[in-house]
């Protein structure tokens, strides 16, 4: 269903072993001045060891009066309640509305003791029920901090991304405490030309505090600090993130870490060093957001949520847990101790356990229908294939569709299960399978980028003529493009084994190799094994004995 650990998540206790978390997420937020062409960007990687990658799809309409809504828990499954049905909801594909509002998130846990609030909306539902109720980012979060309010929180500490055509959002929010009604919460409007980021640690520290245009607040967010003990300053000095998710080791390095990555990738010039993520160098806050060195678009947006935090102390390519062929993961469990002393494996924003991920694009200059692209993939985020996929579709494609398969029984139809055939073969030789996943990745994702303009002209004609002939073309054109990607992805697959068979690697010509193992592996297997396996002159034999 969603990333069902999260429910187990709590950024202050992430690892108070100093180990990381068994899952998370991973949001980057673009605003217009801060993308090439003027479009809004949202990315999200859902994490879990548990949650079958689909595409989420419902149509909007009209409700009676005294019609309900069900509310069914995003990680379980569980049945929570109901809630009045709005008069007109919005048609929803994946994480978009047909408005172009997109919405994310991830978990940061928060203070234990305002675990188990009293409510029947949960994260998730908040989610999908402000996308069927919102024209823009501004009424998806009065939706959702009505919802709380009206109904009651029924999760742990959330951050939410929020995006329309013109503005982007972040929405921090946690429960009262147990049985507690409601949720205290601040919403912040990123400033035009800047991007942010956060992944499973709040991230809204001080924010104005009479300015209704650019933060948002709850009355009783300062006062129940207050009343906990956790704040005692002037009002214009609370911050959000100090006072309800205190920093521990995990949270800063599994879950700041990644936001780092993000920034130190996309504005290189603010020589963003280890010490914002080791607390032995002299910690150093992040911030909120930042200025890019160059305007993103959404190829940037991809690139950046492909990250092992190569090029680093962390690099998950090069310490003795990559192996032979460079692995940038590590299974669970994540920490471990040895001797008496813990240690962890690095969480970076790529991980094995990824359900689906996308980046959207709002683009206020086109018609809703055009406008606003989904841009989805399942599995890995370094490996996937990133799709378009538009948010006035009418169906979703079958291979990404809900029913289609799911996380019990492997099954060919499904491109959840068809990408994880490949990945998973390529974890056993990585840095050699991986540029042959490349390829196809790269060719796929750049035609898609190329013939968009053309797409959207043709889209754009029939929309002037009926907008509903817009719509029935790109779902067909969705349609299409879904069952050609599956497809070369299973040949992706299949071409892969015949590579490098039982250890085989066949060349262009199809003969079998054997090329010489990595050098490092190699002086690692001597260094710690070589006494046992070195070659030895072979001299004064005993004779046999009678």
């Amino acid at each position: 269903m969603a990333c069902t650990v999260r429910r187990l998540f709590t950024a202050t206790a992430l690892l108070i072993t100093a180990g990381a978390s068994l899952d998370a997420c991973t949001n980057l937020l673009v605003t217009k001045g801060a993308s090439k062409d003027g479009a809004t960007m949202i990315t999200y990687a859902a994490d879990s060891h548990e949650l079958y990658g689909e595409l989420y799809f419902k149509r909007g309409g009209r409700h009676l009066p005294g019609e309900k809504l069900d509310v069914v828990e995003w990680d379980t499954g569980k049945f929570l309640g109901r809630i009045p049905e709005a008069p007109v909801t919005y048609t929803r594909v994946g994480n978009m509305n047909e408005h172009q509002v997109a919405i994310g998130e991830t978990t940061f846990g928060g203070r234990k003791e305002l675990a188990g609030p009293s409510g029947i909306v949960d994260y998730g539902s908040l989610i999908y029920i402000a996308l069927e109720r919102a024209k823009t980012a501004r009424e998806a979060i009065e939706v959702m901090t009505k919802l709380v309010e009206d109904f009651g929180y029924a999760s742990s500490g959330e951050s939410f991304s929020i995006a329309d055509p013109h503005e982007v959002w972040i929405l921090e929010m946690i429960g009262k405490g147990k049985g507690q009604k409601g949720a205290v919460w601040v919403a912040v409007k990123l400033p035009d030309g800047t991007i942010s980021a956060h992944a499973n640690q709040a991230r809204i520290q001080k924010f104005p505090l009479n300015d209704p245009k650019t933060a948002l607040y709850h009355k009783d967010l300062i006062p129940l600090a207050r009343e906990k003990g956790w704040f005692k300053g002037e009002d214009k000095d609370f911050r959000f993130a100090d006072t309800y998710a205190p920093l521990s080791f995990g949270s800063l390095r599994a879950c700041e870490g990644r936001v780092w990555s993000i920034f130190r990738r996309a504005a290189p010039s603010l020589k963003l060093g280890h010490e914002y993520v080791r607390p032995e160098l002299g910690l150093k806050r992040l911030p909120l957001y930042i200025k890019p060195d160059q305007k993103l678009d959404v190829r940037d947006a991809m690139e950046l949520m492909r990250d092992h935090f190569e090029g680093t102390d962390f690099d998950m390519t090069k310490d003795p847990g990559a192996g032979e062929w460079s692995l940038p993961y590590r299974w669970r469990p994540m920490s471990f101790k040895v001797d008496g002393q813990d240690f962890v494996h690095e969480r970076a924003i790529s991980t094995q356990q990824t359900g689906f991920s996308f980046v959207t694009q709002s683009r206020s200059w086109l018609p809703n229908e055009i406008g606003g692209v989904l841009w989805f993939g399942v599995d890995d985020t370094f490996a996937t294939c990133y799709m378009p996929v538009y948010c006035s579709i009418q169906e979703p494609p079958k291979a990404f569709a809900v029913g289609t398969g799911n996380f019990g029984e492997f099954n060919w139809d499904s491109a959840f299960w068809t990408f994880n055939f490949v990945t998973n073969w390529a974890y056993s030789r990585w840095s050699d399978m991986i540029v042959d996943i490349q390829k196809v990745q790269r060719e796929f994702e750049g035609r898609y980028q190329a013939e968009q303009p053309d797409l959207e002209r043709q889209a754009l004609t029939l929309h002037r003529q009926d907008p509903g002939a817009a719509k029935a073309f790109l779902t067909s054109h969705v349609a299409k493009n879904s069952a050609e990607l599956v497809a070369r992805w299973r040949k992706l697959g299949e071409f892969l084994m015949w590579k490098y068979l039982d250890g085989n690697v066949r060349d262009v010509r199809g003969h079998v190799t054997h090329p010489p193992h990595p050098e490092p592996w190699l002086r690692r297997i001597v260094k710690e094994h070589g006494e046992t396996i070195k070659v030895r002159k072979v001299e004064n034999l005993a004779p046999d004995e009678d």
